[in-house]
């Protein structure tokens, strides 16, 4: 009868022990992304992003993060607004022919086709709890969850005219999903490409979360209802 009751008392402690842990990761599963290694560089976010993702020579403007352009893209934090950057082409040259870089040393985690091209998501080895994700691509070769790539490494082309070329950059933060903006991560060395392109300072291309919210956006499920009424984009010279 002891035996017994050992025998059903050990079932029980195992049963609750593999539920206790697909509870905890569940609980770090992130927000459109594979990237959960919680752990958070400091300061945060940090600038070691050094290579730029795409041919800025051949963009003429970029959409400011949490702008009104495109769609809701937000996180776990923040709700109805675009947490991302877009960076349209010039409009006198071939959208197909723009060179589309890793813009860090990481790991594919996640990978599919979106209606236009390839999204691939890639998490940083320098920073593991970061993950670059960059949409329509034409991919130069076949790419699965957890080759390597490094900095600098081509992935493809932008898909072309049908859509704009977005950048966005995700953390894993107190098990949850944190979008920041592709200009906090840069280096000061990557954001000086910029600064010759006429941009002075790394907040011209963001609208901070309280300007945001003093003017919401209006959301039906992705769709924004308008752009708001502040300006969206940045304009290169």
């Amino acid at each position: 009868m002891n035996k017994s009751i050992s025998k059903i008392a050990a079932l029980i402690f195992v049963s609750l022990l593999f539920s206790t842990c697909d509870k905890t990761s569940d609980l770090v599963t992130s927000k459109n992304s594979a990237a959960n290694d919680s752990t958070i560089a400091t300061p945060f976010p940090p600038k070691f992003v050094s290579i730029n993702y795409i041919e800025l020579d051949k963009i003429e403007r970029i959409s400011k993060f949490r702008s009104g352009i495109g769609h809701d893209y937000s996180d776990g934090f923040e709700s109805c607004r675009s947490m991302k950057h877009y960076f349209q082409p010039k409009s006198n040259i071939d959208w197909s022919q723009i060179k589309i870089f890793s813009p860090v040393d990481g790991t594919v985690v996640r990978i599919f086709e979106e209606w236009a091209g390839t999204q691939v998501q890639v998490q940083s080895t320098t920073v593991p709890s970061c993950t670059m994700i960059i949409f329509h691509i034409a991919l130069q070769k076949p790419l699965i969850v957890g080759d390597a790539v490094s900095a600098g490494q081509l992935l493809g082309m932008h898909i072309g005219s049908q859509t704009m070329s977005d950048i966005a950059v995700g953390f894993s933060v107190q098990n949850n999903w944190k979008l920041v903006s592709y200009f906090d991560v840069m280096s000061d060395s990557l954001f000086q490409q910029y600064s010759v392109r006429g941009i002075s300072s790394r907040n011209e291309c963001i609208i901070s979360k309280e300007a945001r919210d003093a003017d919401s956006l209006k959301c039906s499920g992705e769709t924004f209802g308008s752009s708001g009424t502040m300006e969206n984009w940045v304009t290169l010279q």
